[in-house]
């Protein structure tokens, strides 16, 4: 599913109109960035949470040519799925 189709069916399910649904979407999007930056965690209790995680500094290779390469430090967000998703899944 794409951002637009999850726009379509967020406005067929409420009721709001496209744009009011993309906004809705766009804000939900921002707190959850939000969260992660302020606080590393967004919990949605039963659906998922999300985690901001710090990853050190590492050496990689390049695959074609075999070159050593410096990774710098970065963080990653993960998602664990909740028990209301993993039940809907299964």
């Amino acid at each position: 599913m794409t951002k637009a189709e999850l726009v379509d069916y967020i406005a067929e399910k409420t009721g709001l109109t496209k744009a009011d649904s993309a906004r809705a979407l766009e804000a939900m999007m921002n707190g959850v960035i939000k969260g992660l930056k302020k606080e590393g965690t967004v919990k949605l209790t039963g659906f998922c949470t999300f985690t901001a995680k710090k990853k050190p500094a590492k050496e990689g290779r390049n695959p074609r040519t075999g070159e050593k390469v410096k990774i710098p430090a970065r963080v990653a967000a993960t998602i664990k799925a909740g028990s209301k998703l993993k039940d809907a899944l299964n």
